[in-house]
């Protein structure tokens, strides 16, 4: 039994859930504890106490506990990767990717701590010092998805302890395992102080709604759903916590006649099913200039029958399978939807039988549609992409911005001119230009508009927005 951490203690919880491999139904990777309101109440009565406590370590001390957490989790890079690939279903060089980011992200904000920095200013009055400085917010709540079980909890939990918050960490139910062992890390390796950290697990209705109801849970950050994002946020903004909302997206990108087509190719491929299409920033509309279109349709297709989808531990496996039946059902779902709204299932979309049982879907790609299709409007988060011919690049730029997210946003082209010009006029907060539009920096601010994304940036130095609050002191001098 997989149990929670609260108080700097083991502690089992109300009720345990199976964790399944998707890959092979039949392997269950272990039985993980689930908390119900009453253990995340006491799980957040431990951060609040601790939290004053790891505020005071200095700055190095705290750069030295996250560099520790940081070093392990890169040493562990090969096991913890297999962890990950087994329960997500991503391919085995993928979660150790996301592993060596994981480790990276804590390197990086054991730097972060040390550099803090505030400012003084000249006040208007003569004789008054203006001194501007960043504290903690106090007790997060962090809430991350299923699809980067690993990256997302530590480019979250990392920042927030680095700037002396302490954690209430809930991640998904359908992804415990990878979460538990970097929970494992941090409780032992941070050697922090008790309370400082707190993994509870289970499921939304309990632990997510009493972490986002609770007055002394002063930030919540969130990675999910739109409509569990916004519940969450309302409810935060109703009793003044800050909030920091991901939501997904319905990413365009662009290929204009001009481009390189095998690039284009490779990144349109990567960028919608790779992981397999389980990434917000994912490439699921394809806007394609009519004077490449038929070429590229051709070669993409051709692209995708080469493509391996098997067990995600196998050599050779190019996508692993759909991460549950939920989610397989809700792909195939908007397949059958994109072609009975006149859509054409150009290539893949069928099931797959493999040695072992599992969610094996063939990536899709849907020709002949158009940007008012639901397949178009909805994010479906699967290895499934909708390809929309164009006139022109006017044509494209506009169809780019005619959608309620604005996460990341890519274009294929050798023009100069249309790639700084797109970067000017996308209405997204990432943009791409001839890179899939799914794969971001560590170092560098993560997040959008519109519906995609609310609040401060996440990543890189821009996170401390988010986990510190802004004080300014005048003194009579």
């Amino acid at each position: 039994m997989h149990k929670n951490f609260i108080a700097g203690e083991w502690v089992e919880g109300v009720t345990a859930g199976l964790n399944i491999n998707p890959s092979d139904t039949q392997d269950v990777i272990g039985e993980y504890s689930r908390a119900d309101a009453a253990q995340t109440e006491q799980a957040i009565e431990s951060a609040y106490q601790a939290q004053k406590t790891w505020a005071q370590w200095t700055a190095e001390q705290r750069s030295d506990a996250l560099d520790r957490i940081g070093t392990e989790v890169l040493a562990r890079r090969n096991e913890l990767g297999e962890l990950l690939a087994r329960e997500e279903g991503k391919t085995l060089a993928e979660g150790i990717g996301e592993v060596v980011r994981a480790g990276r992200v804590f390197k990086f904000f054991s730097g972060e701590v040390l550099r803090l920095a505030g400012e003084k200013l000249p006040s208007i009055r003569p004789g008054v010092d203006v001194e501007v400085t960043r504290e903690p917010e106090g007790v997060v709540g962090i809430i991350t998805p299923w699809n980067f079980p690993i990256a997302i909890p530590a480019w979250k939990i990392a920042p927030a302890l680095a700037f002396g918050n302490a954690v209430v960490f809930k991640p998904a139910d359908l992804v415990p395992g990878s979460a538990w062992a970097l929970s494992e890390i941090i409780a032992r390796a941070g050697q922090l102080p008790a309370g400082t950290f707190n993994l509870v697990m289970g499921p939304g209705s309990k632990v997510g709604q009493t972490l986002a109801h609770s007055r002394k849970v002063r930030a919540i950050t969130f990675t999910g759903s739109v409509s569990t994002g916004r519940s969450i946020g309302m409810t935060c903004m109703e009793r003044g916590a800050k909030v920091q909302l991901e939501m997904g997206g319905k990413n365009p990108l662009l290929v204009l006649n001009d481009a390189d087509l095998e690039l284009a190719v490779s990144v349109a491929i990567n960028g919608s099913f790779f992981s397999t299409g389980q990434r917000c920033t994912g490439s699921s509309r394809l806007i394609v200039e009519d004077g490449i279109h038929d070429q590229f349709v051709a070669a993409m297709a051709q692209r995708m029958a080469a493509l391996r989808v098997d067990h995600a531990l196998k050599a050779g496996t190019d996508i692993g399978p759909v991460a549950s039946q939920d989610q397989l059902d809700q792909d195939r779902h908007y397949i059958e939807l994109g072609c009975q709204e006149g859509g054409v299932l150009y290539a893949g979309g069928e099931l797959l039988r493999r040695d072992t049982p599992g969610f094996y879907l063939a990536p899709a790609l849907i020709t002949q549609t158009h940007n008012a299709m639901r397949i178009n409007r909805e994010e479906v988060f699967g290895p499934v992409a909708s390809v929309v011919r164009v006139r022109d690049y006017e044509e494209a730029v506009h169809l780019a911005n005619d959608t309620d997210f604005g996460l990341s946003s890519g274009i294929c082209t050798t023009s100069l001119k249309h790639a700084t010009d797109f970067k000017r006029r996308s209405t997204a907060g990432m943009v791409m230009v001839n890179v899939p539009t799914a794969g971001v920096d560590y170092h560098a601010p993560f997040g959008g508009r519109k519906g995609s994304s609310y609040g401060p940036r996440e990543q890189g130095s821009h996170a401390r927005e988010f986990y510190t609050s802004v004080k300014t002191a005048y003194t009579l001098a």
